[in-house]
Order: structure tokens, then C-alpha cells, then sequence
């Protein structure tokens, strides 16, 4: 079985395309939320992931902003106007969907969240302190988290009371999953803050026991235009020209 691993779409149209048409064919796709948030072409969005093959996705703290689930001042002004902007074009069900969405899959040995297994909405894993405490949060062997559009793995290559190993994946770069333990983030479709712009997904091959991580340029300028259309906030638009 080979699945594509996504997250953080963020309403970005041109980009998901960019990675479906990378990736190829799959037997099924693992979304790990943030559907919507941020970009020009919610509900797009969302009709193209939901007729994604065998599509397992988890709600994210940006699709239940749009849906009105979350305090909004908690985000950023820039984030929360784009979060009341998507709201109000979602269509009635396309929102249905987004509501359906659960926090939490545990699904052929991966967990899937969208935060963290301790908090699955909100939390970011950015550290190995913070992956550490979350390792007692989930049962499988793996982990798969997004929010934070930055590509990272935390392997428990120590005993449960010392630091993960914290990796950096290179564009191209495989990994065997399993043992040890680890928590993945594949970063972002629709926003990669790694300092590239380009689209990041993953790959998982069941039968060889991997994850391989990929990048894949797509036409940012599309998007910006799309943006500025709908007179979404100026900087997110400039920020995907340069991954932050």
C-alpha cells in the first residue's frame, strides 16, 4: 500500500494540485488537517480532498476557526481575518464536512492528529522537550502531526526519559518507520515556513516500511493574485514566496 501523507493545505488550491499531480498514484491519502485558513480557495479545497482515494483527515485548528469552534482572538489579526473570510465562503456542505472532522486517528499502526497527541487542535511539537511529553500521549509506534508547516521527526532513539533525536528532512530523503518511536510532520502544502516555498508532502510505502519526504514548486504567483482578489491580508500573500 502506498499513501500520501498531507497537511496544511490552508486553502490553497494551486499547491495541493501541485503535490496530487508530484505524488502520483496512491492507494489512499492521510490528511492531517488545516483543510482550510489562510488561502483563497476554501471550499475548492475541500471538494478536492474529500474525493481523495481511501481519504482518512482530521479536523485542524484553522478549519474550526472558519467554522466559528474557536475562539478567534486567539489567532493572529491577519489569521483571524482570513479565518472569518473563509467562514462566511464556505459553502453550507462543504461546513457540513469540515464539523464532521474528528480530532484523532489511529489507523494501521499511525496515529494522526493535527497539534499533538496531547492537545490534537492547538499544540505545536517544535522541540524535543515538547515531543518528549507528548510521546506518552499516543500507543502506536508513529505519530504524524502537522501546524506547524515545518517538516521534523522526533525519533525516541533513547530511553523514555532522554530528548528525541530531532531530524531535518532533506527533499528526496527516506525513512524507516516503526522502531524506534517517533512523531512525524510532513509540513505544508499551502504554507511551508522551513524557509522553502515549495509544496512539502510525504510519501509512506507500506510494504517497504518507509517515509519519504518531498517538495514539489508550484505557481505561487496564482495564488498571491487569488489572494489579493479577495482582499485577503497582503503579507499572507508575500510570505509564500519565501517559505515563512
Amino acid at each position: 500500500m502506498r499513501y500520501l501523507i498531507i497537511s496544511d493545505v490552508h486553502g490553497n488550491l494551486a499547491a495541493l494540485e501541485a503535490v496530487l499531480a508530484a505524488a502520483g498514484a496512491c492507494d489512499a491519502v492521510w490528511c492531517l488537517g488545516d483543510v482550510v485558513g489562510y488561502g483563497p480557495q476554501p471550499n475548492e479545497c475541500v471538494e478536492r480532498v474529500r474525493g481523495l482515494p481511501g481519504l482518512r483527515c482530521v479536523a485542524g485548528n484553522h478549519d474550526w476557526g472558519a467554522l466559528g469552534r474557536l475562539d478567534l482572538s486567539e489567532f493572529n489579526p491577519e489569521a483571524r481575518r482570513a479565518a472569518e473570510w473563509t467562514g462566511a465562503q464556505l459553502t453550507a456542505s462543504n461546513r457540513a464536512w469540515l464539523e464532521g472532522l474528528p480530532e484523532r486517528i489511529v489507523e494501521d499502526g499511525f496515529t494522526l492528529v493535527h497539534g499533538s497527541p496531547r492537545h490534537p487542535i492547538w499544540e505545536y511539537v517544535l522541540s524535543p522537550y515538547v515531543a518528549r511529553e507528548n510521546l506518552a500521549y499516543f500507543d502506536t509506534p508513529t505519530c504524524l502531526v502537522g501546524h506547524s508547516h515545518i517538516p521534523v521527526i522526533f525519533r525516541q532513539d533513547g530511553p523514555p526519559s532522554s530528548s528525541p533525536t530531532t531530524l531535518v528532512p532533506e527533499p528526496g530523503e527516506t525513512f524507516h518507520y516503526g522502531e524506534p518511536r517517533a512523531i512525524v510532520n510532513p509540513g505544508s502544502v499551502g504554507q511551508p515556513r522551513d524557509g522553502d516555498p515549495r509544496a512539502c508532502f510525504v510519501v509512506l510505502d507500506m510494504a517497504a516500511g518507509t517515509l519519504e519526504y518531498h517538495r514539489v514548486a508550484y505557481p505561487i504567483g496564482e495564488t498571491q493574485e487569488r489572494m489579493r482578489e479577495a482582499h485577503l491580508p497582503e503579507r499572507l500573500a508575500l510570505r509564500l514566496a519565501y517559505g515563512v
